[in-house]
């Protein structure tokens, strides 16, 4: 049957982003799930594949929508259910993953709402809970917390019982604060102002934990604030050190990179089955989202490249 994705007819031109026929019969692998997409998650990840910084690789990473077929053992989802998750060419009619990946839309959320949320709460899950093993009373510093990511992990964190610190453009404070952080502990992405500000803030003391996802002098200054040592999570893609340099380089400190599209299937579904009930009493909350019609993508891309919507952009086919 015939289908279609979006995909990039021009390398490096936004305006190229055309909607393409593409086969929707490809037979599904043990442990695979089919879904019609409702919608999809717009990621920066994805400008950068738009752009042609990045070959070969399709565009979308993460949907909402209706389970059409599974493999036969599969038993978890069936045809009919609402679903979210990471899917790769997600920016489809229909999308196909692995099982784990998925995991149940909660009641009375709308499938724009549930594609705001895996990419953004798997990444800041596995980074601050299963990574640095964030835990009630210590501190933590979330670089970018306007950003789908950043207010997933200020939910997270806060309902750990840990002690928020976050950065972001000073336009985008005020989200920061709406999800309740102190604004004695706010300082702005844009200086390394940051490093004093949250030093005094602590007594010196600094952070237990670093999430971050800036670059060049932005990692050094925010190592700076972890003197007794702690875990540093970097989630961007951009700078990433030797772990022993930077262990070598500041005592104490355990450096870890990583990317959710490495992360072993089994590991998501640990952390889908951690978030779900979270999600489902309402501790953790959707991210505020802006939808576009697919057919808009060219607008939507441009709008995520200028950075400037805060929470997550999501197309609709």
């Amino acid at each position: 049957a015939p289908d279609w994705q979006l995909a990039t007819t021009g390398k490096g031109d936004l305006s190229k982003l055309a909607l393409v026929e593409s086969d929707s019969s490809t037979p599904l692998s043990p442990g695979q799930v089919r879904i019609q997409v409702r919608a999809a998650g717009l990621n920066f990840h994805d400008v950068v594949v738009a752009l042609g910084a990045i070959a070969d690789e399709g565009l979308g990473i993460e949907a909402a929508g209706v389970v059409l077929d599974t493999a036969p053992d599969v038993t978890s989802v069936r045809p009919g259910d609402a679903v979210m998750g990471l899917f790769p060419d997600a920016f489809s009619a229909t999308a196909i993953t692995d099982h784990r990946a998925v995991v149940a839309i909660p009641p009375g959320w709308s499938f724009a709402q549930a594609a705001s949320v895996p990419t953004a709460f798997l990444t800041a899950y596995i980074a601050l809970v299963e990574l640095a093993g964030l835990s009630a009373g210590q501190r933590v510093l979330i670089h970018a917390g306007a950003g789908g990511v950043g207010q997933a992990a200020i939910q997270i964190a806060a309902h750990l019982g840990a002690g928020v610190f976050a950065t972001a453009h000073p336009n985008k404070h005020r989200v920061l604060n709406d999800l309740g952080v102190d604004s004695g502990h706010i300082a702005s992405s844009r200086t390394l102002d940051f490093v004093d500000t949250f030093s005094e803030a602590t007594g010196g003391q600094g952070m237990d934990v670093v999430l971050n996802s800036l670059r060049g002098d932005f990692v050094d200054a925010s190592l700076q604030l972890l003197p007794r040592g702690g875990a540093f999570v970097e989630i961007g893609k951009t700078d990433i050190r030797m772990a022993d340099e930077v262990a070598a380089a500041h005592p104490g400190v355990d450096y870890q990179a990583y990317d959710l599209g490495t992360v072993a299937p089994d590991s998501l579904l640990r952390a889908w089955t951690a978030l779900l009930p979270m999600f489902v009493a309402g501790v953790l909350k959707p991210l505020p989202t802006t939808s576009y019609g697919l057919l808009n993508a060219p607008q939507a891309f441009r709008d995520m490249s200028q950075a400037r919507h805060t929470g997550k952009i999501v197309l609709i086919p």
